[in-house]
């Protein structure tokens, strides 16, 4: 979910409606179900108007548990209990309780209501995700980096940025870039940021061509990544986009370009 949300917010350009994506941990049809309350409140929030008569919430959204999420700001964290989504780096675009209380301060709207949706369709899943870990070998790093089917990758690295400092893996990264791959550097936490200028490794990985995802989450980079263009697309844009997500206030980035 947290994947097809991230893409449908590149997907649908010139977004004025509400998408909201909902579901349930127990089946729908069992007594304790979430399904239900999550259903009628994620209802309820695609129908809402502000006084204007425009959407409340005109954006690619997650309603679980009583919290609406921007859906390229969330993360899966429990396949068992009943808050299975977070937004680590963006608080909840609304609350459920009595009543329905809106973040409107951080809820993004089109500046021009009535511009045609554009729906692109045509995702390029040429990109790939390497989990930086100890122990990792070069054979594997060239997999991942300097594939010939690769047009992307997304290393998730440690903490802040940080990856291993040995001179054959700031090589391959180095490869990779002058191939004309997109490199762009995650962390592997949670919530948090990246700041490549606190290492020497990840001012390294810079130099070396690296993107820096900042707070933004690998499931979201590898939609904006993929994000549909034509083939020819430049290298420039997509890091450009990537670069403009990291503003905190960012939600269906399509709007901006």
């Amino acid at each position: 979910m947290a994947y097809s949300a991230s893409a449908l917010s590149f997907m649908l350009e010139n977004l004025a409606k509400p998408v909201v994506f909902t579901g349930s941990q127990l089946p729908i049809g069992v007594p304790r179900t979430d399904g239900k309350e999550n259903l009628i409140s994620a209802v309820e929030i695609a129908s809402a108007k502000d006084k204007d008569g425009h959407p409340r919430v005109p954006e690619v959204s997650i309603f679980f548990n009583s919290k609406l999420l921007r859906g390229n700001r969330c993360v899966k964290v429990s396949s068992e209990d009943f808050s299975a989504f977070t937004s680590p780096n963006c608080p909840p675009l609304a609350e459920a309780g009595i009543s329905i209380r809106y973040n409107d301060g951080i809820i993004r709207r089109p500046t021009v209501w009535d511009e045609p949706l554009r729906i692109s369709k045509n995702l390029d899943t040429r990109v790939s995700i390497l989990k930086v870990h100890p122990g990792i070998t070069p054979q594997v790093m060239k997999y991942f980096l300097c594939g010939p089917d690769i047009r992307a990758a997304i290393i998730e690295t440690y903490g802040s940025g940080n990856a291993p400092s040995r001179q054959w893996f700031l090589d391959i990264v180095k490869e990779a870039s002058e191939a004309g791959k997109i490199l762009f550097n995650v962390t592997q936490c949670l919530s948090g940021t990246v700041n490549m200028d606190i290492y020497a490794t990840g001012k390294a990985l810079e130099k070396a061509g690296v993107v820096s995802g900042t707070v933004v989450s690998g499931w979201v980079v590898s939609a904006a990544a993929g994000f549909p263009q034509p083939v020819s697309r430049s290298r420039h844009k997509i890091r450009a986009r990537v670069r403009f997500m990291r503003i905190p206030s960012f939600c269906n980035e399509n709007r901006s370009n």
